[in-house]
């Protein structure tokens, strides 16, 4: 049997993000994107609606919820404010790996505190001159006795300055290049962690974004996420399970865009009529919700792949291009049918097609996507 119809806790969960979304998001995202503050009054109430850290398995205090619900509600946490939203998925790109393959010590001293506070936490592994090309890091960790002497740098590190923990990854055997990949949880407060200014980036202002330095910083051998030379399994591996997540909130700041594209077209009128009656209009409002609908169920699909442990790899990275294509293109044409208005930031699509970009380049290039789809075909694994 196949269906399209939501449980009904299905349909709670993402009501209750919806109604805190329009309550508690929307009507300071406009404040949090002049200022760059941390939306910290924001987050604490979503924290304690059980809207953040939902993934956290029971077994350490959490919720447990699957993928698919996981991205019910970052629909719309974007739909309110894809800059907050973005600092709280980044707690799920930074748990994602840890859950995956942390030691039960990990899990109970890092993790399972996250369910009853709203700690904070980063996914370090970009560096300055490494993204998409991951084996170009030049973090290293050198085994000394008990620890593990980490050096390096990176870069665009969401939540950076207010994380309490970074998950980091390190070359700890350059000579066996991915496979001499090591990940590690490293406190933000040990000696030898510099973390840097905020970024003034061109949207999702909200979202706290800096540089990190690692300065002989000493890990403990506990702190080892998975087994040694692990770590780029479990970094990329991570990003199945988050990249429907960040599609779903490209599709929610799609439908926020529509949504006052709409409402601006039946109230504009030009020659005696709405705007949204010229065919003009009416055809670029059609593209937006057909487009919107399509990346929807594509990310759905993405979720309930790997909900049903398959392999969604493919799935997920057509999931994130094409919604983030969505994403950018509806809001730009939001910008286009409000017109000067549009242009202005006294009206919201000018934010959300700021805001819009970042959904191309983070968690994977819509490039680097599109590379992960061809491989994915041209090896004739689905």
């Amino acid at each position: 049997m196949f269906s399209l119809e939501l449980s009904e806790d299905q349909v709670a969960f993402r009501d209750l993000a919806r109604q805190f979304a329009e309550n508690e998001m929307r009507p300071v995202a406009a404040h949090y994107d002049e200022t760059g503050e941390f939306a910290w009054p924001v987050i604490r109430k979503a924290h304690e609606l059980g809207l953040m850290n939902t993934h956290i398995p029971e077994a350490y205090g959490g919720l447990g919820l699957s993928t698919f619900n996981g991205i019910l509600i970052a629909e719309e946490m974007a739909w309110g404010c894809s800059g907050i939203g973005t600092a709280m998925e980044a707690n799920g790109l930074a748990l994602a790996p840890v859950i995956l393959g942390a030691s039960p010590f990990l899990l109970n001293k890092y993790v399972a505190p996250m369910v009853d506070e709203p700690i904070m936490a980063a996914y370090g592994v970009t560096e300055p001159g490494a993204g998409s090309d991951v084996a170009s890091l030049r973090t290293t960790a050198v085994k000394r006795g008990d620890k593990w002497i980490l050096n390096g740098a990176k870069m665009w590190i969401t939540n950076a300055g207010v994380a309490d923990w970074f998950f980091v990854l390190a070359y700890t055997d350059k000579d066996a290049k991915h496979k001499g990949m090591t990940a590690f949880i490293v406190e933000s407060k040990w000696d030898g962690v510099e973390v840097g200014k905020k970024e003034k980036n061109l949207g999702q202002r909200a979202s706290d974004t800096r540089g990190i330095t690692f300065t002989d910083v000493e890990v403990p051998d506990e702190n080892v996420v998975g087994e040694v030379g692990g770590g780029w399994k479990l970094a990329m591996g991570a990003f199945d399970h988050t990249r429907p997540a960040v599609s779903a909130a490209a599709v929610g700041l799609a439908r926020a865009a529509m949504e006052h594209a709409i409402q601006y077209a039946l109230e504009r009128k030009t020659f005696g009529k709405p705007i949204a009656a010229h065919q003009g209009i009416s055809f670029m409002l059609a593209d937006m919700a057909k487009d919107i609908e399509a990346a929807r169920l594509l990310v759905w699909k993405a979720a309930w792949e790997i909900d049903q442990g398959r392999r969604n790899t493919m799935y997920a990275s057509m999931g994130k291009a094409f919604a983030a294509d969505v994403a950018h293109r509806v809001a730009s044409d939001a910008v286009q049918i409000l017109g000067g208005y549009g242009y202005n930031n006294e009206y919201p699509v000018e934010k959300l097609l700021r805001d819009s970009k970042i959904f191309q380049i983070y968690e994977g290039t819509s490039q680097i996507q599109r590379l992960i789809i061809a491989r994915e075909l041209l090896s004739g694994v689905r």
